[in-house]
């Protein structure tokens, strides 16, 4: 339960990428760092399982062999390197590229060429050709510069580079000037990559993980969202329709188990208009088990670290939403007899929200205003298949700094996507292209929030904020 003021005194790469907190991301003031957690820290150094470099002068010529890398823009050339990674078990917090360039007059040059993540898969070292090489992606990782002969540099591509696997990186030309790298026929002076990796102390911050809209057997965003789960801790927050289209037994076991049921042990959910559309969303509560709640209600509370946590049903035609209704006096009294001192609830369908295809579910108002009078911390929804985040604002949706929620809507787990409208006028953030996770820090006395993106993508949203205590 929260103070309250009153009138007699106050209270006070093919891989998923990691993602980094983007300089400029609107937040509201943050509560202070949590002190940092002792942390643990490995290196390890690998070689080049495969390299090779190709040439658009003579496309179908296989380089596999070459005891260097030829990087050029005219005629194009470029090289392709892979490294297999196994053994990694804490998070990827530095990965680099080592090239070592040719001791021979001819390796200098102004600029050595940009490091890119390969796309395309199946590429080998004694196969592959101009003609047939792989696709690469658009976006660099890293710039190599002015080279020099006979000399090291590194490169950072942490980006690409998270967990046990084969990476797979090319480097690209800059300028009409060829560029020549060591290959891996020169052991000495392979080319390698260096990989540090931090384990965090067992006392770090609890982190909720969510997303809703995600299981649909006819897209395959569901697969990429759980890829991203796959490196990811914490609690998982399934925000609704879970398995498309109607959540049966059936779908469920076919479209949610083999993408986001492999982490069904962790995934604390709510309920969402889908699921029933099978009659009492029976499929939905016997495949969760007790951790969906009371069948026939769907609402309950848990406690993760310093925060307490409401998950509520906002299916209001079936389980009513309404002051007075049996799930809000069970909200109401579950505030009250609650101490933490931050609160965050998550239901399916929004009350605010900027898209087209749902409008905002009035109906959920007493819920947001229980909450309001509890002063809760955060709202977290899904229904429409976007990403936004809001200001805080109070049940009406008018902006309110000192007490007001800040609503999300993570619709984007991986069913499809829906477009923005009329964008409402306190919306802070928006994003309808890239399937991802919110991932939620929980600190003592605040939060931080990063939305991660499907691996491809690059839309992220980052930012921090101190509880209505």
């Amino acid at each position: 339960m929260k103070l309250r003021v009153t009138s007699t005194g106050m209270l006070a790469v093919a891989l998923v990428g990691v993602i980094a907190a983007v300089p400029g991301s609107t937040a509201a003031a943050p509560a202070g760092p949590a002190a940092p957690a002792p942390s643990a820290t490995t290196t390890v150094t690998v070689a080049a399982s495969a390299d090779t470099f190709v040439a658009a002068d003579a496309p179908t010529r296989n380089h596999g062999t070459a005891d260097h890398l030829t990087v050029d823009r005219t005629p194009a050339k470029i090289a392709y390197l892979s490294f297999v990674l196994s053994g990694l078990t804490a998070p990827v917090t530095r990965a680099t590229l080592r090239l070592h360039t040719r001791d021979t007059a001819n390796a200098a040059s102004p600029a050595g060429g940009k490091v890119a993540a390969v796309t395309g898969t199946g590429w080998s070292e004694s196969a592959t050709t101009y003609r047939n090489r792989p696709a690469v992606a658009a976006t660099a990782l890293a710039t190599v510069g002015p080279v020099s002969r006979n000399r090291w540099y590194d490169l950072d591509v942490t980006a690409a580079v998270v967990r046990d696997g084969t990476v797979s990186l090319a480097v690209l030309p800059t300028h009409d000037d060829s560029t020549y790298f060591d290959s891996r026929d020169l052991p000495g002076l392979a080319p390698r990559l260096v990989v540090t990796t931090t384990a965090p102390s067992t006392t770090v911050d609890p982190v909720l993980l969510a997303a809703g809209d995600i299981a649909d057997c006819a897209s395959a965003g569901d697969e990429a969202t759980a890829a991203l789960l796959d490196t990811l801790d914490g609690t998982i927050a399934a925000i609704g329709d879970t398995a498309y289209l109607e959540g049966t037994a059936e779908q469920f076991a076919r479209c949610y188990a083999p993408s986001w049921g492999r982490h069904r042990s962790r995934t604390r959910p709510a309920v969402g208009n889908h699921e029933y559309r099978t009659p009492g969303a029976a499929p939905y509560f016997a495949y969760f088990g007790a951790a969906a709640g009371e069948p026939g209600k769907g609402y309950y509370s848990y406690d993760l670290g310093q925060w307490h946590v409401v998950v509520l049903n906002s299916n209001c035609t079936i389980v009513s939403c309404a002051a007075g209704s049996a799930q809000e006096r069970w909200l109401r009294a579950d505030l009250a007899a609650d101490t933490s001192s931050c609160t965050l609830a998550y239901w399916h369908h929004p009350l605010f929200t900027s898209a087209t295809n749902h409008s905002g579910a009035t109906a959920t108002r007493p819920l947001y205003q229980a909450l309001y009078d509890d002063r809760a911390d955060l709202v977290l929804t899904g229904h429409n298949h976007n990403y936004e985040r809001f200001a805080p604002l109070d049940p009406q949706g008018r902006l309110d700094t000192g007490r007001g929620m800040r609503q999300f809507v993570v619709g984007m787990g991986g069913a499809s996507h829906y477009p923005f409208g009329a964008v409402h006028p306190h919306s802070e953030a928006r994003n309808a292209t890239a399937y991802g996770i919110l991932r939620l820090t929980l600190r003592s006395g605040g939060y931080d929030w990063l939305f991660v993106p499907e691996a491809g993508q690059s839309y992220t949203d980052a930012g921090s904020a101190a509880c209505r205590s």
